[in-house]
């Protein structure tokens, strides 16, 4: 139960990150990747997963895969920067 719903919160904040960089900026198709990724933090899409192929994702690679989203988001992607422009195309 605790490592579901840990699970499920890491795909929640990458599902975020992806969000923000499909909608503000200009990296649309990057943030859709992100979102792709991030699917495989939910146990219903894991499922989906292990059912269509037979592979099931293990816990270091869900490791190496949030390493990357949260390395390329802040480093490469300007996710900083992005959610200010989110948050001031609120105002």
């Amino acid at each position: 139960f605790i490592s579901g719903a840990i699970s499920v919160l890491f795909g929640i904040l990458f599902t975020a990150i992806g969000f923000i960089n499909t909608f503000w900026g200009n990296d649309t198709y990057y943030g859709l990747f992100v979102i792709g990724l991030s699917l495989v933090y939910y146990p219903p899409a894991a499922g989906y997963l292990v059912n269509r192929t037979g592979f099931q994702v293990k816990a270091w690679m869900k490791l190496v895969i949030g390493f990357f989203i949260v390395w390329s988001a802040v480093g490469v992607g300007e996710l900083f920067d992005k959610i200010d422009l989110m948050l001031t195309s609120f105002k």
